[in-house]
């Protein structure tokens, strides 16, 4: 196996661990720790407020959820392996975020795919 084809298979799971870590880090150090909630409910609370409560909007209307089984079709749909990879980053972070069956749902597809995609690809 070449370099250039060992970069091009490692990278989109590369960026799964990213978007996972940084899905946690919004969850356990941004969403829920009690003292940061607390800085919010004064109107004049910090900058970033208005980011949080965002976020907070985002998985209380399953928003990240949906648009993790959106980006889902495409990847069934088209052979693109950025596709795949984009459901699995958006399911995992829609299931970090509350959003567990389609986040799931999405991560697991995307994987799938993801993989057959890359089982696919010419040995260089």
């Amino acid at each position: 196996m070449t370099a250039r084809r060992f970069f091009s298979i490692a990278l989109p799971w590369f960026l799964l661990v990213a978007i996972g870590l940084l899905a946690a880090w919004l969850r356990y150090g941004f969403i829920q720790p009690p003292e940061l909630a607390h800085l919010c409910d004064d109107a004049k609370g910090p900058a970033w407020c208005s980011a949080r409560a965002a976020i907070v909007i985002g998985f209380n209307t399953y928003g990240y959820g949906i648009a993790a089984i959106i980006a889902t079709a495409p990847a069934l749909l088209c052979r693109k392996p950025w596709l795949a990879c984009l459901a699995a980053a958006l399911g995992l972070f829609a299931l970090t975020l509350y959003c567990y069956i389609p986040g799931a749902i999405a991560l697991l597809i995307g994987s799938l795919r993801l993989v057959r995609l890359q089982a696919r690809e010419p040995l260089i």
